[in-house]
């Protein structure tokens, strides 16, 4: 029996388990979208332009632990949707990114929107093809799938000539698509090596990425942490996008900061350092000294991507293989090789850095507390409020970084590690279309996203998305009128004008936007908030459980700091 190829793309992808397509058409791809009117193994979810369709497909691929699947406009939209493909591949984002091609007949006159979009989107993805015949589609799609989800994960590109869309063929290969199993053991020489080196340090320390959550490696972390002992840090916000270790541990140091010069003020204490599930370093801002890992540390550096390794600093012990079977089988050998003498000391070290991480703890809220009469709000005082109401279950999307400033993380309130996402490509609009779609993915947790104003207007149009399909997000969008990440950015590298204060295209006013009435003429219920202790009330109240999605506006102080602080 023929088989048109769209229908053989939706036939393999069904019989793989994906049931939503998150996309917005054009002409070349009107096939896919008159296929699914009939087809009710698939949701189609329609955003009004690009970035919100990436960043939704992208949140949910994360929550899911699965393939998101985007369908853009031909050239484009690919061009609009490049800023939050950056974002995609930066984050390692199982993504299966898809476009119509002009008919092949008609590509050798030049016609409009055709464009060499394999080698617009290659830069940013793991893989990147255009189907040349109806009969290679099959293939070419398992391979892309497979490509996009076998680690290092990634995001790929995907062509489809309208033609070939339309095109019958009773010759393709309906072999289902099949991911291999890469769980790789690392080289048992390399771990006791690795333990070897650890249970010599006087003062060892653990740097913790973005995959030792996506590879559910943070019972097998926490286990050997606790072993040694060893205060736990989590990547800089420039890469930090899950919670490799729990927020309210002990033994929780908090994470590192954007800049080299804290970077290194913050590790030169430590003599070994176990680097694992994330990028060595990727810095924001250069600053002198330029080499944040001081000289003296040994570095122990575990990853399944082999270009991490060694990349940027040199390793004493580089172990390729996955995180989870790593750091367990890590773990194992430094218990059994751990004398009654070292396990006293390390217990006695563990003891002493968590008494240090409560009492920070206690001084930043002895802090907020102090702030919450201030109006307009400050950052840590409208933080500390919403703190005092997350469920234990709840999933924070941040995308508002001079107001987050990790503080549910330095306040020890998210009691889980995998409902955590933090920008990690820095392309603004990702944080209201990933919330929606880990909502879609998680639709039985509260999903709580925390938006700066400026991020809120590059993602706006997915509001109408969120209403469309009553996806039930609580919006927080954090709104100071400025680019504020911008100024402190310009203040470290001592800009003249910025270290008096005067800027020009960072500032938000003359007009002001009301994000509150955006949001109601595009179906969402929205509120203007000044008092944070009121906030986190109708947060609570009508925002986590609710059944359609909500905006809160709260005016946040406007003075810009020198520099983030993150712990």
């Amino acid at each position: 029996m023929a088989t048109s190829g769209i229908q053989a793309f939706l036939d393999l992808l069904a019989e793989h388990g994906v049931r939503h397509l998150f996309g917005n058409p054009g002409t070349t791809e009107l096939p896919l979208n008159d296929a699914l009117v009939t087809d009710d193994r698939f949701e189609y979810i329609l955003g009004l332009q690009e970035v919100p369709v990436m960043a939704i497909a992208d949140g949910y691929a994360m929550a899911s632990q699965s393939l998101g699947v985007v369908n853009l406009h031909i050239s484009c939209g690919l061009g609009n949707a490049m800023g939050m493909l950056y974002n995609a591949y930066r984050e390692g984002t199982p993504l299966l990114v898809t476009a119509g091609q002009q008919d092949r007949r008609l590509v050798a006159e030049e016609p409009i929107l055709q464009g060499d979009m394999v080698a617009v989107a290659k830069p940013w993805t793991k893989w990147s093809v255009e189907v040349p015949r109806v009969e290679d589609l099959p293939v070419l799609l398992r391979r892309a799938v497979q490509t996009a989800l076998t680690p290092p994960t990634g995001p790929v590109f995907f062509s489809m000539p309208v033609d070939v869309q339309l095109e019958l063929s009773s010759e393709l290969d309906f072999s289902p698509i099949q991911i291999p199993d890469y769980r790789t053991r690392p080289p048992v020489e390399s771990l006791q090596r690795a333990a070897e080196v650890l249970l010599s340090a006087d003062n060892p320390a653990i740097l913790a990425g973005s995959r030792v959550c996506e590879r559910a490696a943070t019972a097998d972390l926490i286990a050997t942490a606790e072993l040694l002992g060893a205060p736990v840090f989590h990547e800089s916000g420039t890469t930090h996008g899950r919670l490799a270790f729990p927020s309210d541990h002990p033994l929780n140091a908090q994470g590192l900061p954007l800049w080299s010069p804290e970077v290194r003020e913050r590790l030169t204490e430590f003599d070994v350092v176990l680097v694992v599930g994330m990028d060595l370093l990727r810095h924001y801002v250069y600053f002198e000294p330029s080499r944040a890992i001081p000289e003296h540390i040994q570095l122990i550096h575990i990853d399944e991507d082999p270009w991490q390794i060694g990349k940027n600093y040199p390793v004493e012990v580089g172990i390729i293989g996955h995180t989870q079977v790593a750091l367990s089988e890590l773990h194992d050998l430094l218990d059994q090789r751990m004398t009654g003498e070292r396990r006293a000391r390390c217990a006695a070290k563990g003891d002493a850095r968590s008494a240090a991480h409560a009492a920070a703890r206690q001084a930043l809220r002895e802090q907020a507390d102090r702030e919450r009469g201030a109006r307009p709000a400050t950052p840590l005082a409208m933080m500390s409020a919403l703190a005092a109401v997350l469920p234990d279950d709840v999933v924070v999307v941040e995308e508002a970084v001079t107001t987050t400033n990790t503080s549910f993380e330095r306040l020890g309130a998210l009691k889980n590690t995998s409902g955590y996402f933090g920008q990690r490509g820095w392309t603004l609009g990702w944080g209201l279309g990933c919330a929606i779609g880990a909502q879609l993915a998680w639709p039985d947790r509260p999903v709580l996203g925390l938006l700066g104003e400026g991020a809120t207007m590059y993602g706006a149009a997915g509001l109408w998305t969120a209403a469309r399909y009553q996806i039930p997000v609580t919006f927080v969008i954090c709104n100071n009128a400025q680019y504020q990440i911008l100024k402190i950015g310009a203040k470290g590298m001592q800009l003249p004008e910025a270290l008096q204060d005067r800027y020009t295209g960072l500032d938000l006013v003359n007009p002001e936007i009301d994000y509150a009435a955006l949001a109601q003429s595009m179906g969402v219920e929205s509120h203007r908030v000044d008092d944070p202790e009121e906030l986190a009330e109708r947060v609570r109240d009508r925002g986590f459980g609710g059944d359609r999605p909500v905006v809160y506006e709260i005016a946040i102080d406007r003075r810009t700091p020198g520099r983030l602080n993150y712990g």
